[in-house]
């Protein structure tokens, strides 16, 4: 039996022996897939991947560290990413170092398959300490006061279970890869392998999850703004799983987020593609001969906020005519200067107010 009280040391190996695969389950499955195929093509249609990338992981970075209450605002955030991290709080630079593990992860699957080593690698560079996998008792999950998990104790209980969830991953079967996923993001929860850090790390691993088996190019699937607007159904059916082997409900539930999530970055997509053409087609008419270029304005579409040498670090102007550059967008209002710290900071405004809305 089952008892939140005790660690939960038997937890069942994958693959799991019952059937997954429920009629409503591939139904959703195949409404999952084509929509984030979709976005796989719409995105590679984007001339400039780095715009939607940084756009994408700064959004999931805020949104999965909120979930764990870790709180700044999305101008602190944009500010903080474009200039000096020491010079703002704590808690924009622990969402930061979320974007940055994102990030380093998708690299380091140019070079090798998602493992053990990779989720400690990104937990380290979430809590910017050494700590590994959790080596002492004591470790529970409460509500209200009230002990509703405890998760495996032992290192190497939690290595063993590590090493299968690691093996299930990479398993050459006929599951479909976003059932997979939501199997897998339980499995990771489950164990709950670290001291703090768990959900971000469990977080990080979907999109890139989702990315090593080539549903994706690039790690833009915003899903931690889903699970946040559905916190209590997330909570309460990974519960489910664990009490009730409530599978069909959990694996609905994750893929109806890939979906929604999909939708809402196809839309997110296309309105940044209008607006930068849009902006292009100004620019244009309204900059002086000597200033306007499209890859100019492509850059400004990179992040909100620009300065001086994001434009001299990609060829297209020295110091001096940068800084003119950017007087001469202001002047026609694509761009709101700001000081910030010792050096002006550009925010691109009507991209600002869409990635914020």
């Amino acid at each position: 039996m089952y008892n939140p009280e005790k660690p939960y040391n038997e937890l069942p190996l994958l693959p799991l022996h019952k059937e997954l695969e429920t009629k409503a389950i591939l139904k959703q499955a195949i409404s999952s897939n084509k929509i984030l195929a979709e976005l796989k093509g719409r995105a590679d249609e984007i001339p400039n991947q780095s715009m939607l990338v940084n756009a994408i992981t700064l959004q999931e970075a805020k949104d999965s560290s909120e979930i764990e209450n870790i709180v700044t605002t999305q101008d602190t955030l944009y500010k903080a990413f474009s200039s000096n991290i020491s010079e703002t709080d704590a808690q924009t630079k622990e969402v930061l170092r979320y974007r940055q593990a994102l990030w380093e992860g998708f690299n380091e699957l140019k070079n090798r398959p998602l493992a053990t080593n990779s989720f400690i690698k990104i937990v380290q560079t979430i809590k910017e300490n050494s700590s590994g996998i959790r080596n002492a008792p004591g470790t529970v999950i409460t509500s209200n006061n009230k002990t509703i998990y405890t998760p495996p104790e032992g290192e190497n209980t939690i290595r063993n279970l590590l090493k299968n969830l690691e093996d299930f991953m990479h398993a050459d079967d006929d599951l479909d890869y976003l059932v997979k996923l939501a199997i897998i993001h339980y499995q990771f929860e489950a164990i709950h392998p670290f001291f703090d850090g768990n959900g971000r790390t469990g977080r990080v691993l979907n999109i890139l999850y989702i990315v090593e088996k080539g549903l994706l190019e690039s790690p833009i699937l915003y899903l931690s703004k889903y699970i946040i607007e559905n916190k209590n159904d997330y909570y309460k059916n990974l519960r489910n799983v664990t009490e009730n082997a409530a599978w069909e409900a959990w694996i609905l539930f994750m893929l109806k987020g890939v979906e929604e999530t999909a939708r809402y970055t196809l839309n997110k997509i296309n309105k940044i593609n209008t607006l930068m053409h849009t902006t292009i087609s100004f620019a244009k008419e309204n900059l002086p001969t000597r200033v306007y270029s499209k890859e100019l304005i492509e850059l400004l579409f990179e992040q909100p906020y620009c300065k001086v040498k994001y434009i001299v670090d990609k060829g297209i102007a020295k110091r001096q005519t940068a800084a003119e550059y950017l007087n001469e967008l202001e002047k026609i209002g694509i761009l709101k200067s700001q000081k910030v710290g010792v050096e002006n900071l550009y925010l691109n405004v009507k991209l600002f107010e869409l990635l914020k809305n």
